[in-house]
């Protein structure tokens, strides 16, 4: 068994704002309007909203780096990470979102050796379109990843798992995960199941509460 692994959504948690949002907001407000409402009263899978903002981003792969860059990512992520990993541990991130974007914000970055559970994206006609694979072992659909499944698959192999979100998406990750960070809405979920969490707004937080741990 290895020691310990970081484990942390993506949007919204390690960044400030979701890449759906920027799109959003950015290119699509209008046409999103009855569809976004859908998906919030839950008459649509998150797969499928969020599924349709990224196929319809209306750019070619060059301007859609552009947009990914926009994405303002945690301003503690990196000395974060490397501070997990010279203590011992691994970092992983989870997302309902897609690796496309996430690995080419960490490269930019030059955030190395994170392995990344997400939903695999290519860019065609345009836009990110999602490529699931219903046959692999974290599939969901409802978000296309199960972040329940992948922490619970982890805990196999680590004595002890951290975790950090801040929605619904992250729920059954963080009722199984150890020690919890949460912040906006994952917060009331949490404490409807009276699981114990602890709140942040950056990762410099969350480092000086992860330091205790490790020294105990």
């Amino acid at each position: 068994m290895k020691k310990f692994i970081f484990v942390s959504d993506f949007d919204g948690t390690l960044t400030e704002k979701d890449f759906y949002k920027i799109i959003m907001e950015e290119y699509l407000k209008e046409d999103c309007k009855k569809l976004y409402n859908d998906w919030i009263n839950k008459k649509i899978k998150d797969i499928d909203y969020l599924g349709y903002v990224f196929k319809n981003i209306g750019r070619n792969e060059e301007e859609i780096f552009e947009d990914i860059m926009k994405i303002s990512l945690d301003p503690f992520a990196k000395e974060f990470i490397e501070n997990i990993k010279a203590n011992g541990g691994d970092f992983a991130v989870v997302s309902a979102g897609t690796s496309y974007y996430i690995d080419r914000m960490f490269e930019n970055k030059g955030i190395k050796d994170v392995k990344v559970y997400s939903n695999k994206g290519v860019f065609k006609a345009n836009g990110i379109h999602f490529e699931l694979d219903k046959t692999n072992e974290f599939y969901s659909d409802i978000y296309g990843i199960d972040k329940g499944k992948v922490v619970k698959k982890l805990k196999e192999s680590y004595d002890f798992v951290f975790y950090a979100g801040d929605s619904e998406p992250d729920l059954n990750a963080a009722l199984i995960a150890d020690v919890v960070f949460a912040k906006s809405s994952l917060q009331k979920l949490l404490e409807e199941r009276n699981k114990k969490y602890f709140q942040f707004e950056n990762f410099k937080e969350i480092w000086d509460k992860v330091k205790g741990y490790l020294k105990g």
